[in-house]
């Protein structure tokens, strides 16, 4: 009688459904137009399910302390899968997230509600704009994962936003940045050029048949002002069930070649992914 059921509701920019899950009793796959956004196992919130998401918490464990509080920004909401599991790790987190669909927000909330102990805050709003009126220097960790459809944004895809998350981390903070791409990657090249111009040290996280040109897929792209630890990270995302690849220092400059940051004025989305890159069963 308590069997969980499919959840179907029209948010404010396409179509939602939860499913649950039939092999974990509380986890839930959230797509939106068919294509999944997010996976949380409410029991086990530590659980991450997405191949990226596990690399992106894979990087939050080389934080600072194991274990310390991290004050974070999330930009793009999804059902909240990294901020339910920085606040599981890293207990007395204050972590604000930023989701532009109010709607989707809202059904998350109802059905897969965050504990009163979370130290989460969700905002309704565009994620530039919301950074751009952020605190300077107020957080240590700052995650981009936004797409409008399937496309990152144009305006969260250039110097000035990447300037406005620089300003907004302390000064060894780490940005990260969730992006899309295939060969020839003139995007992801040209979004490596412009986080380098912003911090010092950058690496960038993909499976290595992406890398090499095999098919489209998501690519992390990482930036700080401090010393990144990244054979941790590598170790980590190296022994993963679906490994990736860690470039970094004198193989990302020559993997970025001549692209250059994008300024505002020429910003441009990430590209449209092939049909079925990104779909489910």
């Amino acid at each position: 009688m308590n069997e969980p059921v499919p959840v179907t509701r029209a948010v404010d920019h396409g179509t939602a459904k939860l499913m649950p899950d039939v092999d974990r009793e509380r986890a839930w796959l959230l797509t939106v137009d068919g294509a999944p956004q997010s996976y949380v196992d409410l029991d086990e919130p530590a659980h991450l399910e997405f191949e990226y998401t596990r690399r992106i918490g894979h990087l939050v464990d080389t934080l600072g302390e194991p274990g310390k509080a991290l004050d974070a920004v999330h930009l793009g909401g999804g059902a909240l899968t990294l901020p339910r599991y920085v606040a599981g790790t890293r207990p007395g987190s204050r972590q604000q997230v930023v989701e532009y669909d109010s709607g989707l927000l809202e059904l998350v909330l109802e059905h897969l509600p965050l504990p009163e102990d979370s130290g989460v805050r969700p905002h309704v709003g565009d994620a530039r704009v919301w950074l751009e009126s952020a605190p300077p220097e107020s957080a240590d960790l700052v995650v981009a994962d936004v797409f409008g459809g399937s496309r990152v944004p144009a305006h969260l895809a250039s110097l000035g936003f990447v300037r406005e998350a620089g300003r907004v981390l302390r000064g060894e903070g780490v940005y990260v940045a969730n992006l899309a791409d295939g060969a020839p990657f003139a995007f992801l090249r040209s979004q490596i050029a412009t986080v380098a111009e912003v911090f010092g040290e950058t690496a960038l996280i993909a499976e290595p048949g992406m890398l090499r040109g095999r098919r489209f897929g998501n690519a992390l792209l990482v930036g700080s002002r401090g010393a990144l630890d990244v054979a941790a990270v590598a170790r980590r995302t190296a022994s993963d069930a679906f490994p990736a690849r860690v470039v970094h220092g004198e193989a990302l400059r020559d993997f970025t070649g001549r692209a250059r940051p994008v300024a505002d004025a020429d910003a441009v989305p990430s590209p449209e992914p092939p049909e079925g890159a990104f779909g489910i069963g």
